[in-house]
């Protein structure tokens, strides 16, 4: 019986890209001692992997669960256009996971509020201690590579033969390696500046998801 691809999947970042501001940026500020902000200088700088610096920041942070939540319920905004781009892409027949690099717990705790409770993501994940110690933990790590704590060209290829078309949407350093496997790329931010210095994939600067939006209505 011969397999039959689904029609297309839009991969898309969370933290700059669905979220409006770095939720995982703002927890640190909040929630950790100095000296957070020179391991992810050296992150944007290449010189450190995400999954390291994760393992580097842990001892600096206390929270616990509760304090966590109502801190992202409250500071967290999505891009105004994402659950109506949402609710378009299922009408469509195009389906839509998220990609993060940050940590289940924010991205469910919003999804929730935004009753998209439903929807697949790949992060990493955080676990709550004794006298609000954390650790992390990376389940969509690759042993090959080891720098990402979720490693999105994985999961990217693990969906390739799936789907006819796979969108990529981002904005940040970790969605560089994974859209330039995708078929389209929409970003911003760090991600469009990568694109314009040269992509081997079509590329289209973006806003918010109306300009997604708009692409699958006369697209897909």
């Amino acid at each position: 019986m011969r397999f039959q691809q689904k029609k297309a999947l839009v991969l898309t970042d969370f933290d700059g890209t669905i979220s409006r501001v770095d939720v995982g940026n703002s927890v640190l500020e909040r929630f950790s001692q100095r000296g957070w902000e020179a391991v992810d200088r050296e992150v944007g700088k290449g010189s450190l992997g995400s999954q390291e610096a994760y393992k580097k920041i842990a001892p600096m942070v206390r929270v616990g669960a509760g304090r966590l939540r109502a801190h992202v319920l409250k500071h967290a905004a999505i891009d105004p256009f994402f659950v109506r781009f949402c609710r378009l892409a299922g009408k469509r027949g195009v389906d839509v996971k998220i990609v993060s690099d940050g940590l289940d717990f924010y991205i469910r705790a919003i999804l929730d509020k935004h009753r998209l409770g439903d929807m697949e993501f790949y992060s990493n994940r955080i676990v709550f201690g004794r006298e609000e110690a954390v650790a992390f933990e990376f389940p969509q790590a690759n042993a090959l590579c080891g720098r990402c704590g979720t490693c999105k060209n994985k999961i990217l290829h693990d969906h390739r033969l799936m789907y006819e078309k796979i969108i990529y949407v981002g904005d940040g350093l970790s969605d560089i390696c994974p859209s330039q496997c995708a078929d389209l790329i929409f970003a911003k931010g760090e991600l469009l500046r990568k694109c314009e210095r040269g992509s081997a994939v079509p590329y289209r600067p973006f806003r918010d998801f109306r300009e997604v939006s708009e692409y699958l209505k006369k697209n897909v």
